[in-house]
């Protein structure tokens, strides 16, 4: 009787998840107010301002025990310097990516993510796939290589997405350190070079910081849905099977679609288009599966 309340207590997981998609899918409308900002300066000035963001929170949640553990352990450190390695890089290439009208790139990354989740929820962390499994991932395979072939310029963009932050999360959610403080000491260990960044920038071009108050500010808002988002999916990365946060995440690149089509007015190649259809249809195939087995824990 005691095990079963940790058992149903596993979907609280979920709201934060949802929450943290419905953010990232809206994303590209904020990158609309600094896109005069250039990329390597840009995700210098997020990390900068998302440092003091995390700290604030963490010392309203009383959590500084829990952070100076965590940088007292040097393997943890180890890996959360790898994990914010792989965040820079992908906000990098995400940030780029919509600067120069490649939103469509930028979704196929995170429709292709789930996927990458999923295999490397099995390839390393010992998850098994079953046969609807097997043929969503298939499809998105088949779905990459089409775009491999008709739009290969922009493949990169999407294939680097997808894998950088597919590694992300699976490394966070092996990390024993909690969600807020892993966060706040990947800010610390980025902030060095980020506020490298700024400062050549500064030298060479003009610091984009000191243009306007108008811009300022938005660069600030910029620590804010990073802080937020990140530390919602490091909840949920916790709190979820892995497999079924990647099935979760169909929901970002499906809003950053929409607005591709809207707000971007980007054209649709016809590869890219074969290829969101493959993608798709694995989606539509794990998420039945998805439903199908949540439903059978209840019936037994």
């Amino acid at each position: 009787m005691m095990n079963q309340p940790d058992a149903d207590s596993r979907p609280s997981g979920l709201p934060v998840a949802i929450g943290a998609y419905v953010i990232w899918g809206f994303l590209p409308l904020y990158l609309l107010l600094v896109r005069a900002v250039p990329a390597f300066e840009f995700v210098a000035w997020r990390i900068i301002w998302t440092l003091p963001i995390c700290l604030l929170i963490v010392g309203f949640r009383r959590q500084g025990p829990q952070l100076r553990a965590a940088l007292a352990d040097s393997k943890s450190l180890r890996w959360l310097f790898l994990s914010a390695t792989l965040i820079a890089v992908n906000w990098v290439v995400y940030v780029w990516a919509i600067q120069n009208n490649h939103v469509y790139a930028a979704s196929l990354g995170y429709y292709i993510n789930p996927l990458v989740n999923v295999l490397l929820g099995t390839l390393l962390l010992g998850e098994r796939l079953n046969r609807a499994q097997w043929i969503a991932v298939a499809l998105a395979a088949l779905g990459v290589a089409l775009l491999a072939e008709g739009a290969l310029t922009t493949l990169w963009i999407s294939l680097t997405l997808a894998f950088s932050f597919g590694v992300y999360g699976m490394v966070r959610k092996q990390v024993p350190v909690g969600s807020l403080p892993g966060l706040t000491i990947e800010s610390g260990l980025l902030l060095v070079p980020s506020i490298g960044v700024a400062a050549w920038y500064a030298m060479q071009t003009g610091s984009s910081f000191a243009v306007s108050t108008e811009l300022s500010l938005a660069i600030v808002l910029g620590g804010v849905l990073t802080a937020i988002p990140l530390l919602m999916f490091a909840v949920a990365a916790k709190r979820m099977p892995y497999s079924t946060l990647g099935f979760i995440q169909f929901l970002a690149p499906s809003i950053v679609f929409v607005l591709g089509l809207t707000v971007f007015e980007e054209p649709l190649k016809p590869a890219q288009a074969a290829c969101f259809a493959c993608i798709w249809a694995a989606a539509a195939i794990f998420g039945w599966d998805m439903w199908r087995q949540s439903r059978a824990p209840k019936t037994a």
